[in-house]
């Protein structure tokens, strides 16, 4: 069951879809993107597209990160997001975008949005094709300074550039991969 392991909702334990159509991302995993992350939470907004459970995004409000806007498409999850956001009480922190990812995103764009911090976590079996797909939009929500994170299956190797994406480090964790990217014109540590 996965929970929130830091900020004002510490230790809220977060309920998931029943069945396989959600992977929530792994305590180990969310903790060592966290600890990468600490140094640099965004203060700029944050941005989790395919949000399954929420999880990832309320432990960024959790942690005092603003905006943070959730995008998911499966009733499931929706309804699993929404019962989360109330035990956390991060309701005013947190937006929920409930739709087609790729639709929510061009929406996302059209209104002039950036986020500091972008993670994506599709189905594995498809996140290097929707990665690639969503690349061209996601690099316009993305701030200069910005990070965007994918998490994949450590099988499937991470492209060094995606559009004006470019891989900065992959971390491994188990069967997870994350991929840190940043724009072209500032390469640099992840």
């Amino acid at each position: 069951m996965p929970r929130v392991i830091s900020g004002s909702a510490r230790g809220t334990h977060l309920v998931a879809p029943r069945g396989d159509q959600t992977r929530p991302t792994g305590d180990k995993v969310k903790e060592a993107l966290f600890s990468i992350l600490a140094p640099r939470l965004p203060s700029q907004g944050f941005l989790d597209l395919y949000a399954g459970t929420g999880q990832i995004g309320l432990e960024a409000a959790s942690r005092g990160v603003q905006p943070v806007v959730l995008v998911e498409k499966a009733a499931a999850s929706l309804s699993a997001i929404r019962t989360n956001l109330a035990k956390t009480h991060l309701e005013n922190q947190v937006q929920l975008l409930a739709g087609d990812i790729d639709a929510q995103v061009r929406g996302l764009v059209r209104q002039g949005r950036q986020f500091e911090l972008i993670f994506l976590d599709p189905p594995y079996r498809t996140a290097l094709a929707d990665f690639s797909r969503l690349a061209p939009l996601l690099g316009q929500l993305l701030l200069p300074s910005g990070i965007l994170i994918l998490e994949h299956e450590s099988r499937e190797k991470p492209q060094a550039f995606v559009t004006n994406l470019q891989l900065t480090r992959s971390c491994q964790y188990g069967t997870a991969m994350l991929s840190f990217y940043r724009t072209d014109q500032i390469a640099g540590p992840g």
